[in-house]
C-alpha cells in the first residue's frame, strides 16, 4: 500500500475541512458522537451534492466523479471528524448506488441515480428480521409473482432511519422451494409510503429513535422494482457488504468522545493535579491513540485496495471487526477516566460535554453488531484471509 497522498487530495481534505469549520461557526450542526448518522438533512445533503462529494467515485456517465476510493476516505475523515448530518444520503451513495450501478436495469440507473446525486431520495436498508440477522439466508419476507407486480409480506427489524427514508432496500424470499436456502432470494427497492407498509420506531437504550421495525401487509411492487436477477439477491449482498464493512464510519463513530477526553483531562484536576499527570489516565489515552491509528490505516488499506479494483473481502471483515471493537473501547474508557460525571446523560448541566461519554456507551453494544457480528467477521477473516477449515 501507499501511504502517500498527492497534492490534490491534500486539497481536497483542505476544501472539505473550509466546508465544515463555516457550516460550523453558521450554526448548521453541531459536533456529537454518533451525530453524523442522526442529524438528517436534506439541506446539507444537496449542498454536498452541488460540490461533487455525492458519488464520488461512481462513473462520470452516472452523475459520478470518478474519484478513487482514496478521495471518498478523505472525505468521510472529515465528515466525521466533524460529525458533519450526512445521514440523508450516506446509506444511498454508500451502497444503494453502487448496487444499482453493477446490478439494476436501465431505467434504474436513468431514474435513481440521479436523485441520489442531488439529494432528492432517501434510503433505508432491510436487511435484518426477527429471526435472521447474521444469518442472512434464513429470511423469510416473502414477495409473491402476481401480474405484473409482486406481493411483500414479512417484517423487517433494526431498520435504521426507516421513519425518515423514502425507499427500503430490502432482501426477501422469492422460491421458498429452494433446494438451497441463500438460491432463494431477491433485492428489491420498495416505496415506504405503499399501501400496507407499516413503520413502528425502536427506542435504543441512549434513548434516541433511530432504529425501527417494518412491516409489509400485502404490499403490491411493481416488477420493475427488483434489482438485478431473480433469486440471485443474495449474492449480490455479499458484494455490496464489503462496501458496508469497511469505511472510516466504523472507527470514527464516536469520534468526538476522544478529542473531548483528552481536552478534559489537561483543564480538570483530581487531588489537586491535572488529570493528565496521572499514570493511568495517560497510558489508557496513549493506548486509545494507538488503536485508533491503526484502525485508521486498516480503513485506508481497504480504500487503496478497492481503488486498485480489488474486493477487500477478507480486508473489509478485519477493518469492521478491529475498528467497531475499538469503538467500544473508547466509550469504555471514557467512561472510566470520568468517574460518576460518565454516567450523566445529555440534558443534565453536570455531564461533561454535553453527556457524550454516556450516550456513545449506551450507543456502543449495536457497534459490534450491525453489518455484521465480530463472531462471524472472524470466521471470514479465519476462512477467507487466512484459509483456515470451516469448523
Amino acid at each position: 500500500m501507499d501511504f502517500s497522498l498527492t497534492d490534490e487530495q491534500n486539497k481536497l481534505r483542505q476544501e472539505v475541512r473550509d466546508f465544515l469549520d463555516q457550516k460550523l461557526k453558521s450554526g448548521a450542526f453541531q459536533i456529537t458522537s454518533n451525530g453524523w448518522i442522526e442529524s438528517f438533512s436534506q439541506d446539507f445533503s444537496r449542498e454536498m451534492s452541488r460540490k461533487g462529494w455525492i458519488g464520488m467515485t461512481w462513473p462520470k456517465e452516472f452523475g459520478g466523479q470518478e474519484g478513487t476510493y482514496l478521495d471518498r476516505a478523505i472525505l468521510m475523515e472529515e465528515m466525521l471528524r466533524y460529525q458533519a448530518p450526512i445521514g440523508y444520503h450516506f446509506l444511498s451513495d454508500r451502497q444503494v448506488g453502487p448496487a444499482i450501478i453493477h446490478f439494476g436495469s436501465k431505467d434504474q440507473k436513468e431514474t435513481i441515480l440521479p436523485k441520489i446525486i442531488n439529494a432528492e431520495v432517501s434510503f433505508a436498508l432491510g436487511f435484518s428480521e426477527p429471526d435472521a440477522g447474521s444469518d442472512l439466508v434464513s429470511v423469510r419476507t416473502s414477495a409473491t409473482e402476481e401480474g405484473d407486480h409482486y406481493i411483500i409480506n414479512g417484517q423487517k427489524v433494526w431498520t435504521t432511519g426507516a421513519h425518515r427514508a423514502d425507499y427500503i432496500w430490502t432482501l426477501v424470499r422469492t422460491d421458498p422451494n429452494a433446494a438451497k436456502k441463500h438460491k432463494g432470494l431477491s433485492e428489491f427497492i420498495i416505496d415506504l409510503k405503499s399501501p400496507g407498509v407499516t413503520v413502528r420506531p425502536i427506542i435504543n437504550m441512549a434513548g434516541v429513535h433511530s432504529f425501527n421495525e417494518v412491516f409489509f401487509d400485502n404490499v403490491k411492487v411493481p416488477k420493475e422494482n427488483m434489482v438485478g436477477e431473480k433469486n440471485r439477491g443474495f449474492y449480490q449482498i455479499m458484494a455490496q457488504m464489503d462496501y458496508e464493512r469497511a469505511g472510516l464510519e466504523r472507527l470514527m463513530q464516536n469520534y468526538p468522545l476522544f478529542e473531548y477526553l483528552v481536552e478534559y483531562v489537561k483543564k480538570e484536576k483530581r487531588n489537586g493535579e491535572p488529570m493528565c499527570k496521572d499514570p493511568k489516565v495517560r497510558n489508557t489515552l496513549a493506548q486509545l491513540e494507538i488503536e485508533y491509528q491503526i484502525g485508521r490505516l486498516f480503513c485506508y488499506q481497504v480504500a487503496w485496495t478497492l481503488t486498485q479494483g480489488r474486493l477487500p473481502n477478507y480486508e473489509a471483515a478485519l477493518c469492521k471487526a478491529y475498528c467497531t471493537q475499538f469503538e467500544k473501547r473508547l466509550s469504555d474508557a471514557a467512561t472510566r477516566i470520568l468517574g460518576l460525571y460518565g454516567q450523566l446523560m445529555p440534558g443534565s448541566k453536570w455531564a461533561p460535554f454535553q453527556g457524550d461519554a454516556a450516550s456513545s456507551y449506551l450507543w456502543s453494544v449495536s457497534y459490534t453488531l450491525q453489518g455484521g457480528t465480530v463472531e462471524v467477521l472472524k470466521n471470514i477473516i479465519a476462512m477467507r484471509g487466512l484459509g483456515l477449515p470451516l469448523g
